[in-house]
């Protein structure tokens, strides 16, 4: 099970540095995807993949 403090300060540290945090809303999921400098396009098809749980869940 995740560490929802740790994951928070991980987002809040990779945001200052520059870097934008897409997490899977399936509970128990822990696909995380990190992205900076991306295109609109590449930002919105990343937003897509965190948030089908059916393309990268396992469970």
């Amino acid at each position: 099970m995740p560490d929802p403090l740790r994951d928070r300060i991980s987002d809040a540290l990779a945001l200052l540095n520059g870097a934008r945090t897409l997490r899977c809303p399936f509970p128990t999921c822990t696909v995380r995807i990190r992205y900076r400098a991306v295109t609109p396009a590449e930002a919105e098809r990343l937003t897509a993949l965190a948030a089908d749980h059916t393309r990268h869940g396992t469970n």
